[in-house]
């Protein structure tokens, strides 16, 4: 029964997000800061990781591929297909709820503590659209970061191929041309968009609804990574059966 309060609780929420929004000028400026913090303040630990991962790809594939008889292009293919189907978008998503999330979590459970989201209320703001709009809106730039994590993972994949010796350059780039399929791009950034409102919206829910100390703060926010992961994995499993099933 906790569960289903929790979840009824968590769409009650995203209800009350929507109405009675806050004036556009104040608004403006919110969700300015908010692309700053959440968007653009990660893009260092994307690219570093998006980076490495495609890298590590392309290198336990050639490792894998070691028969003459399969062409070195396949090295490329594969890298090309794990980076946009699953790392770029769910890999990326996995990170962004255990740095954003836990951020979210964090500065709206320590308003909660120090009361501040009672001065809103009582000044008559919204709280939960004073806080948590500006983020989903934020968020809805979080597909052009996977972008670029797609982008990176492939550059960084490419990399490890010429320098590690695994794949000419003309056979890595002849596989990611191999039987392209731009819905499997599109496919991606389907799932980002869900990916970037569940990473907006549950921490947030975690840290509006906490109760205690500086120390429930933590916990809030652990709890907040671990079931925003949860539900990021689960819903890949929904989505893919949907999208490509």
């Amino acid at each position: 029964m906790n569960y289903l309060e929790a979840i009824g609780k968590y769409f009650i929420m995203i209800w009350e997000v929507f109405k009675k929004p806050t004036k556009w000028p104040i608004m403006k400026s919110l969700i300015l800061k908010e692309i700053d913090e959440l968007i653009y303040g990660s893009m260092g630990i994307i690219i570093f990781i998006s980076f490495f991962i495609g890298g590590v790809v392309t290198i336990q594939t050639a490792l894998n591929l070691n028969s003459p008889f399969l062409p070195k292009s396949l090295i490329g293919f594969a890298t090309r297909q794990s980076v946009i189907l699953e790392f770029a978008p769910t890999f990326t998503s996995i990170i962004m709820a255990g740095k954003v999330g836990s951020y979210i979590t964090s500065s709206i459970g320590t308003m909660r503590v120090t009361e501040q989201i009672d001065a809103l209320e009582v000044m008559g703001v919204n709280s939960l659209n004073y806080l948590v709009f500006p983020k989903i809106i934020a968020m809805l730039l979080y597909p052009f970061a996977v972008a670029i994590a797609m982008f990176v993972g492939i550059w960084g994949g490419w990399t490890a191929a010429i320098f590690g010796g695994y794949a000419p350059s003309g056979e890595f780039i002849k596989g990611l041309q191999l039987d392209f399929d731009a819905f499997h791009v599109t496919y991606a950034f389907i799932k980002t968009f869900f990916f970037a409102f569940i990473i907006a919206t549950l921490p947030s829910y975690h840290g509006f609804y906490m109760r205690g100390g500086a120390l429930e703060v933590g916990k809030a926010s652990t709890t907040a990574f671990v079931w925003t992961s949860v539900v990021i994995i689960v819903l890949n499993y929904l989505l893919t059966q949907l999208l490509l099933g």
